[in-house]
């Protein structure tokens, strides 16, 4: 199977999690072409100035791959500073935040593995 860029959605989401600003998501794979064990592949794109709030994260994982930009994550130990190419991993009951104080957009791979 191959799905065609032009089949993926786009949505728009304000104060995504309670985030500033509008997150932009493209769902590389909608809920119906995903496995059972999955529960989100998309693009993010987060302009400057533009966040996804804190969020927590129970009986999955989720992987960021930074694609481009520069993100600044939030995790219970503090801040920390993901660049291209970086993976930002957070499961276990842990939660995260993630935002982009930069000109250059934040563009990054969101993947949600249920446990």
């Amino acid at each position: 199977m191959i799905k065609k860029k032009s089949e993926m959605k786009i949505n728009m989401i304000e104060h995504m999690r309670g985030g500033d600003g509008i997150a932009i998501r493209e769902d590389i794979l909608s809920q119906d072409d995903m496995a059972k064990h999955s529960r989100l592949f998309s693009l993010f794109t987060l302009k400057k100035g533009c966040s996804i709030g804190e969020h927590e994260h129970k009986k999955e994982t989720e992987y960021y791959y930074i694609v481009s930009g520069k993100g600044i994550v939030t995790e219970k130990d503090g801040e920390r500073v993901a660049n291209a190419g970086d993976v930002v991993i957070t499961g276990d009951g842990e939660s995260h935040s993630i935002r982009n104080e930069e000109d250059e957009d934040l563009v990054f791979v969101a993947v949600i593995i249920l446990d």
